[in-house]
């Protein structure tokens, strides 16, 4: 009997135990870094300025790639291949800008896949000092960092102004996009609302 009076609560608890919700295994992360032109190693420069590519401190052993041509503005991240770098273009139509802050998706280990970067998109055509015209749009880019096969690229948009909550949008793209994104091969899009100021983007691949 007292084999049996002891074993009847654990037996009970059993179900109580069983029906508890199941802890993710972990929960991805982000750190931050600016990006400063005014701070980076030339790779590239045509005369006059028309065209520039710059190698920028990122996130610890993780540098950014900035490219700018044109008045339009293109990012890569990670360790990227020289064809990448020479071959690879993804902005937007009309003349744009970057945000200077970076948001790195990082795993559990904190190796940066990752990263969020906010783009300016003058849709009139005046790229002007200052505050941000009324028509300017503003688009989170999501992109692949590169892993061993030297490959950054764009993943997703998410439109900042049409959305409520554009950065927890662009993070989801990043956790559950990035990893099993092909460069060259899958085509980004859109994610959410897309509003009006949200130009169509502009993607040039000329890697082998």
């Amino acid at each position: 009997m007292k084999t049996f009076v002891h074993a009847l609560p654990i037996l009970l608890a059993l179900p109580i135990l069983l029906a508890l919700p199941t802890a993710p295994a972990f929960a991805n992360d982000s750190a931050y870094t600016d990006l400063d032109t005014d701070r980076c190693k030339t790779l590239e420069q045509e005369e006059e300025g028309a065209s520039i590519v710059l190698e920028c401190k990122g996130l610890k052993d993780q540098p950014v790639i900035y490219k700018e041509g044109d008045l339009r503005q293109a990012v890569l991240y990670g360790k990227v291949s020289k064809a990448y770098i020479d071959g690879t273009y993804e902005t937007f139509g009309p003349f744009n800008y970057t945000g200077r802050r970076i948001e790195w998706r990082l795993d559990r280990k904190g190796t940066a896949f990752a990263a969020i970067q906010r783009w300016f998109i003058s849709n009139s055509g005046a790229m002007e000092a200052g505050p941000a015209p009324a028509d300017t749009g503003q688009v989170l880019v999501v992109s692949k960092v590169a892993g061993d096969d030297g490959k950054s690229c764009v993943v997703g948009y998410v439109d900042a102004l049409a959305n409520p909550d554009p950065n927890r949008l662009a993070r989801d793209i990043a956790d559950t996009l990035a990893n099993g994104f092909r460069c060259g091969t899958d085509t980004p899009t859109f994610h959410g609302v897309r509003g009006p100021h949200a130009a169509d983007p502009m993607r040039s691949f000329l890697t082998p």
